[in-house]
């Protein structure tokens, strides 16, 4: 059976973070010890086989996705935790390197639903797109003893939320739009009017954490998704406009480009998602870098919008709190321009505008297109 491992790995305690040269350097260190591994010997005796990773480096360490062959969820863990374990000890760079996490993650209903279905008449399909549509279309109360208490599930998805906001380091409330802790004092007290009327006009704090734990809950639910199409890609060697499998987000990729959405590209862009909200969550923040970036956080955005409104949370004030964050990260608007070219279109425009070209995507800003 596949099973995707994720393994979370540090830069030594007291060593300062890695600036952009170093993190590049370890990318390349990591990629190439997984490219010279085949197999892995698992406990007992057992063989593993390596079908992918995905590898992802912020300033305090990796991220790492690695998908394997293995006969049980055990086996994946411990398998995989081995071959990283040598792998950074054999690399004299990242010998200092410590794990934090090493395990495949499921989320526990569906987990145990699956369970307690596989040998039943409700066993999932084996093909994916049906997967897919009967996950999309299915009701929450179907297939449950107990009824489906929306507001319970609402309010538990809104106080996770809530809980989760801290976590959005590189971000006051203010860039939501709340007002300062100063401003917020003015209003409650007999205030000028200019005071009174900023604070009447501001997004109300508890709506603005709201909006921060939103995008830290879509974090994952973005990075996960992608990485199924990552393989629904790689199975298939196509692009997106080939793909006949499902895909839960590269088909909102500009259209124009559709034929140049490969394997490789959906990686690339999958490592750019996760090093942008590991930016976003450890304080390192400062600003979009690039194209990809910028496509990256619309659909982190989206993401976290269709969160909220599903369960029901996404008032004015939140929605305000989300545009506030928006007006305030991107520094001007030129990659929508991407989504305003006629999708039918088949080469590059005359005016192609160089900071958006396909070919500058993930080029850091300030270095040549």
């Amino acid at each position: 059976m596949t099973y995707v491992v994720t393994v979370d790995t540090c830069i030594p305690q007291g060593t300062p973070e890695m600036d952009p040269l170093q993190r590049a350097g370890a990318v390349a260190l990591i990629e190439d010890g997984f490219d010279s591994i085949g197999a892995i010997e698992g406990p007992d005796g057992v063989e593993v086989d390596l079908l992918d990773t995905i590898v992802a480096v912020h300033p305090g360490g990796a991220h790492l996705k690695v998908v394997v062959d293995a006969p049980a969820l055990e086996f994946a863990e411990d398998s995989v935790q081995v071959l990283v374990d040598e792998l950074l000890e054999r690399t004299e760079l990242l010998a200092d390197w410590t794990i934090e996490r090493c395990e495949v993650e499921l989320h526990q209903d569906l987990a145990r639903e699956s369970l307690d279905a596989a040998d039943g008449p409700d066993a999932p399909p084996d093909d994916p797109a049906v997967r897919k549509a009967r996950h999309t279309q299915r009701r929450p109360d179907e297939g449950t003893e107990a009824p489906y208490d929306a507001e319970t599930k609402a309010a538990n998805v809104r106080t996770h939320m809530l809980h989760l906001a801290p976590e959005l380091r590189s971000f006051p409330l203010t860039t939501f739009g709340a007002p300062h802790e100063k401003a917020e004092a003015e209003s409650e007290a007999v205030a000028e009017s200019e005071s009174e009327s900023e604070a009447e006009s501001a997004v109300a704090p508890e709506s603005a954490r709201l909006a921060a734990g939103a995008l830290v809950y879509a974090t994952d639910l973005l990075v996960e998704e992608l990485f199924e199409d990552v393989q629904v890609l790689t199975q298939e060697d196509a692009t997106v406009a080939e793909c006949e499998g499902p895909l839960w987000h590269l088909e909102r990729l500009p259209d124009r480009y559709a034929l140049q959405y490969d394997a490789h590209f959906a990686r690339r862009f999958l490592v750019t998602v996760i090093a942008l909200t590991t930016r976003f969550t450890d304080g390192s923040f400062q600003r979009l870098g690039c194209v990809a970036e910028e496509i990256a956080l619309r659909f982190l955005l989206i993401q976290a919008t269709t969160t909220l409104e599903l369960h029901g949370l996404l008032d004015d004030d939140v929605s305000a709190a989300l545009e506030a964050f928006a007006d305030n990260v991107y520094e001007d608007t030129d990659h929508e321009w991407l989504y305003d070219v006629p999708p039918h279109a088949t080469e590059e425009p005359p005016l192609d505008p160089a900071p958006t070209a396909f070919r500058s995507w993930f080029t850091p800003r300030g270095l040549p297109q």
